[in-house]
C-alpha cells in the first residue's frame, strides 16, 4: 500500500515530522510518502493561507495519481482542499481534523481541541459543525503559539500545549484532547502522560483510517458531487490543470 501524506505548507522540517509520525503507526505493508507543495505558505494560520494551500494539495494529489497512490492524508488541521482532492481520485482522501474528531468520539463522550493560534479556532469550529461533531466537542482552545514555533521553539510550545490541555481537563469536563495542528504529530505521548487523558492527533489517526479503507476495498465514490471534475481549459498560471 502506498499512502501519500501531504503537508499543505512548504516547511520541510514540518513535513519530516509528519512523515516520521505517520511511519511510526503505519502497518508493515504500508509505504509512507511524505510530500509538500512546491509553492505556497510556510505555515497555514488563516482562511487565506488555506485557500492558497488548497491548490498545492490538488497538485500533490495529481502527482500521487501518476505514481499509483492507494490513499491520501491531508496533514493540516483545517483540512484544506479536502473535497476538491476527493474529486481528483478514486483513492480515499482523509483530512486530519475529520479523522481526529472521529477517533476522539470513539473513546470519549466529550473532547476539547487544543490548537495553535486563537484566530484559527473558528476554522476548527466550522469543521466540527460541518462534520457533525459540534455536540461532542466542548471547546476549541488555543495555546497561542505560531505554527512554526513547533519547529523553532519546541520546548516552550510543548509546555504551552500541556498547560492548555490541563485547563481543558479541569474546566471543560472532557475525556480526551484533540491536538489541532499537524505539526503536533510527535507530541501525543508526552502530552497524554502530563495531562492524564487520551490524546488524539490527526496525522496518525488519518493514517490508520486510510489503511482501513484500503484494506476494506472502499474508495471515494464517483457518483454525484465527488465525480471527477468536468474536463475544461484553465488559463494563465493554472493552465496545467487543463484537460
Amino acid at each position: 500500500m502506498k499512502l501519500r501524506v501531504i503537508n499543505p505548507n512548504t516547511t520541510q522540517a514540518m513535513t519530516d515530522t509528519i512523515g516520521q509520525a505517520a511511519r511510526r503507526v503505519a502497518g508493515p505493508g504500508t509505504l509512507i510518502v511524505a510530500s509538500q507543495p512546491a509553492s505556497g505558505p510556510v505555515s497555514i494560520e488563516s482562511h487565506f493561507d488555506e485557500a492558497v494551500a488548497a491548490i498545492g494539495v490538488a497538485e500533490e494529489v495529481l502527482a500521487g495519481e501518476r505514481e499509483g497512490t492507494d490513499a491520501y492524508v491531508i496533514a493540516c488541521f483545517g483540512d484544506p482542499g479536502l473535497w476538491s482532492a476527493r474529486e481528483l481520485t478514486r483513492a480515499p482522501v482523509i483530512g486530519i481534523a475529520e479523522a481526529a474528531f472521529h477517533m476522539a468520539a470513539l473513546i470519549a463522550t466529550r473532547f476539547s481541541v487544543v490548537t495553535t493560534l486563537g484566530r484559527t479556532c473558528v476554522i476548527a469550529e466550522h469543521l466540527l459543525a460541518q462534520y457533525g461533531f459540534e455536540h461532542q466537542c466542548r471547546r476549541v482552545r488555543a495555546a497561542e503559539i505560531p505554527v512554526l514555533d513547533l519547529e523553532h521553539d519546541p520546548d516552550a510550545s510543548l509546555r504551552k500545549i500541556i498547560e492548555e490541555s490541563l485547563r481543558a481537563k479541569e474546566e471543560d469536563g472532557v475525556g480526551a484532547i484533540v491536538l489541532g495542528c499537524g505539526g503536533m504529530a510527535d507530541l501525543t505521548e508526552e502530552i497524554s502522560r502530563a495531562v492524564g487523558l487520551p490524546v488524539v492527533e490527526g496525522v496518525t489517526a488519518a493514517v490508520k483510517l486510510a489503511e482501513s479503507l484500503v484494506h476494506l476495498g472502499l474508495h471515494t465514490s464517483k457518483h454525484g458531487d465527488l465525480d471527477f471534475p468536468r474536463p475544461k481549459a484553465f488559463a494563465g498560471r493554472f493552465s496545467h490543470f487543463s484537460a
